[in-house]
C-alpha cells in the first residue's frame, strides 16, 4: 500500500504559509494536512475557509482537511468548495454520521472518519464500507506538539487488522499526533500508511525534515 506523508500546516509559520508548504511539497510531500478547530469540540480555534481557499491557489498538493468541529454537516459544502480534496470528521462530533458521509460524497470528495485516542475502533465499523480513509488520533485533538500516546500502536495494529479482515484492505489508515523520526517505523509497521507530522516537519529545515521522513517511508 502506498505510504504518504501529510505535513500538518498547524505547525507552519502562518506569516509565511505559502513558502513553508512549498518547501515541504517541493521536497516530496504529496499531501498537506489541514486542522480545523472550532473551540467547542476541541478547546482551540484554528483556521477556516479563507486559509484553505488561499492554500488551494498556492499548491496542487492534496488538501487533507481534518474537521475537529461539532456538527460537521453544517460545513461540508463550504470546505469542499474552498478546495478540500479529503474531508475527515470525528465520529464523536457528528449527530448523523451517515448524513455527513453522504454529503461529502455528493460533493465529489473523499471521505475520512476519525476518533479520539480513547474511543474504541469499533465505533468506526458501521461506516467502513463508505470511507476512503480512517484517521486514528495518537494525541488528544486540539493542540500541536503533543507526545505520541504509546497505546496508540496497538490500536493502529488492531485497526489495520480489522480493515483487512472486513475486506477494506485498500482503505487508507492515517495516524496523527506525535509522530517523529524516532517512532515513525513503529507506526508504519503497525499498519498506518498515511502519516501526519507537524512540528517534526515545520521546525528547522523544512525540506530536510520532509526528505528525512520520506526516506524512512
Amino acid at each position: 500500500m502506498k505510504r504518504i506523508l501529510a505535513p500538518s500546516i498547524l505547525s507552519a509559520d502562518f506569516a509565511n504559509l505559502a513558502s513553508d508548504v512549498r518547501k515541504a511539497t517541493d521536497a516530496g510531500a504529496a499531501w498537506l494536512h489541514v486542522d480545523v478547530m472550532d473551540g467547542i469540540f476541541v478547546p482551540s480555534i484554528s483556521i477556516g475557509f479563507p486559509v484553505i481557499e488561499s492554500l488551494r491557489k498556492a499548491t496542487d498538493a492534496v488538501l487533507d482537511v481534518h474537521l475537529m468541529v461539532t456538527d460537521p454537516l453544517r460545513y461540508i459544502d463550504r470546505f469542499a468548495d474552498a478546495g478540500a480534496d479529503i474531508i475527515t470528521f470525528h465520529q464523536e462530533a457528528a449527530f448523523d454520521c451517515d448524513a455527513v458521509i453522504e454529503r461529502i460524497k455528493a460533493k465529489g470528495k473523499k471521505c475520512g472518519m476519525t476518533i479520539r485516542p480513547y474511543t474504541d475502533i469499533s465505533a468506526l465499523f458501521p461506516y467502513l464500507d463508505r470511507l476512503d480513509m480512517v484517521l486514528l488520533m495518537s494525541v488528544e485533538p486540539g493542540f500541536g506538539g503533543q507526545a505520541y500516546i504509546e497505546s496508540s500502536t496497538e490500536k493502529i495494529r488492531a485497526m489495520r487488522a480489522a480493515l483487512d479482515e472486513k475486506g477494506y484492505a485498500d482503505t487508507d489508515l492515517e495516524v496523527d499526533g506525535g509522530v517523529k523520526s524516532t517512532n515513525l517505523k513503529t507506526v508504519l509497521d503497525a499498519g498506518a500508511n498515511v502519516i501526519v507530522a507537524g512540528s517534526a516537519i515545520f521546525s528547522g529545515d523544512i525540506a530536510a525534515n520532509t526528505k528525512a521522513f520520506l526516506e524512512q517511508m
